[in-house]
């Protein structure tokens, strides 16, 4: 796989030769042209050059902030210079949350101090802190089954590590505990809940992320503790100790803010109804500089649009690059962007979002008509040529277009490499020097190729119309 990074241009030309003798003349020059869109992408810095713009001179967005604000016209800004056809921005109402200090430390049976974040949402202590003993449960379904008598005016601490998984499979089993563990806590009559950050890596970075509370349950405070500091915590806990905790949030609502999903667009030549819409979130955590999730998306489908355009012209479809607003809170601007956007969703041929930092992209899903499968050949024989192999027919997309599929639309996942992604998800360490230059230029060859390739065939992805019966 990574030999056709290296040399993507005798890999190219080495699969056309193979094919010369069996490829009609069309599908010749359609993968001759995939080839030389490829070549192109692969040797392109613009979707770093992007990311570096929006990590240097935007950095931290959190929805309704001053970032966010700065970031929604650097979007706009961005788009213009790179020469969209049509730009413009869509309102979408978010929420304004301020994180605050957020301090730690064991007073007994010994001193130290813990690294914390408080999770997204969460309330603030009262007034001076918490100082309370603190009790240890494995994950929340452990807590779940806990009598009140153990957590009452207690802190809880859930403890369930994550396991490293290319493909992120270990999230989903450990990020329940951080979007639920307040309202289970405090059902049990907790005062607050910390968590083992919800990552892979054994740093003193803590891991934020957006928690949950229950309208007929206390709003305690929540935050999450570094992986490191988890592990010393946990120990003194095996040992038997009745361990005290002195904890301090100051965490802030400030009300809804009027934040936008950013739109640019190269403009059909021939079908301009139809839309290859491929799109990341352009909010982030307020630790970082949000280069991993998601300027990297980002710079990503930024640059893929604009390639395109460059190398191969204006495409026959419209190809529509969308960054939504807020997702870290909820998804708030694809909600938005479905609900505003719901008569013409049946035009979109095509929907694929980067939100998984900029690890390469190792292989493609699909959710197409199963006629439009094969038809994709010629597509998904350009990406295997830049290590990317054909998956299943069950995509679900990424995170803001995964609500599209339940009205007919077609999307596309391409997975990512997140080996080392959750080392650095949602922490101060979501840097730019986490991005490697070429494994990002292999993302934005995979864009280029999916956007380019379904905005100028003939390809239908969409599945058949239901047939209607005749009641007469």
């Amino acid at each position: 796989m990574k030999a056709a990074l290296f040399s993507p241009t005798l890999a190219l030309c080495s699969a056309l030769l193979l094919s010369a003798c069996t490829s009609t003349p069309q599908q010749s020059a359609v993968s001759a042209d995939l080839a030389r869109l490829s070549d192109s992408a692969l040797k392109s810095e613009l979707a770093y050059d992007v990311v570096k713009s929006l990590t240097v001179e935007v950095g931290p967005r959190i929805a309704g902030s001053e970032g966010d604000k700065r970031a929604v016209a650097w979007a706009e800004e961005k788009f213009k210079a790179l020469g969209f056809d049509k730009v413009y921005k869509e309102p979408v109402r978010v929420r304004n949350w301020s994180r605050g200090i957020a301090d730690a430390k064991v007073i007994a049976p010994y001193q130290q101090k813990l690294f914390i974040t408080a999770l997204g949402g969460s309330v603030a202590t009262p007034e001076g802190g918490l100082i309370t003993q603190v009790v240890m449960f494995d994950s929340l379904a452990s807590l779940k089954q806990a009598d009140a008598a153990q957590t009452h005016d207690k802190i809880v601490f859930i403890n369930q590590r994550m396991q490293r998984d290319r493909a992120g499979k270990g999230y989903g089993p450990v990020v329940i505990g951080r979007s639920q563990g307040a309202i289970e806590a405090a059902k049990l009559g907790a005062k607050a809940v910390l968590i083992r950050s919800v990552g892979t890596d054994n740093s003193r970075f803590a891991h934020t992320g957006v928690m949950q509370y229950s309208d007929d349950v206390e709003k305690i405070p929540a935050g999450a503790l570094s992986n490191a500091d988890a592990d010393n915590l946990q120990a003194m806990l095996d040992a038997g100790k009745d361990v005290t905790l002195a904890v301090e949030m100051r965490a802030k609502e400030h009300g809804w803010q009027t934040s936008y999903n950013v739109i640019g667009e190269f403009t059909g030549s021939e079908s301009p109804e139809e839309i290859v819409l491929i799109g990341a979130h352009l909010d982030s955590w307020d630790e970082g500089t949000g280069a991993l999730d998601d300027g990297a998306g980002v710079g990503i489908v930024t640059g893929a649009a604009k390639i395109i355009k460059n190398v191969m012209g204006q495409p026959k479809r419209t190809i529509r690059v969308v960054l939504y607003a807020s997702e870290e809170f909820g998804l708030t601007g694809a909600q938005e962007y479905t609900r505003k956007h719901k008569a013409e969703l049946s035009n979109i041929i095509v929907a694929a979002e980067s939100d998984f930092g900029a690890g390469e992209i190792y292989q493609i899903d699909t959710l197409f008509a199963p006629s439009a499968v094969q038809q994709a050949n010629p597509l998904f024989e350009a990406l295997e040529n830049i290590g990317v192999t054909q998956g299943h027919n069950q995509a679900g997309g990424g995170p803001d277009v995964s609500m599209l599929p339940k009205y007919g639309v077609p999307v596309v996942s391409l997975l990512q490499d997140g080996t080392y992604y959750f080392d650095y998800h949602h922490t101060a360490n979501d840097t730019l020097d986490k991005v490697d230059p070429k494994a990002l230029a292999q993302n934005q060859a995979a864009y280029a190729l999916l956007a380019y390739f379904m905005a100028n065939s003939e390809i239908d992805t969409r599945p058949a119309p239901a047939k209607t019966t005749n009641s007469h």
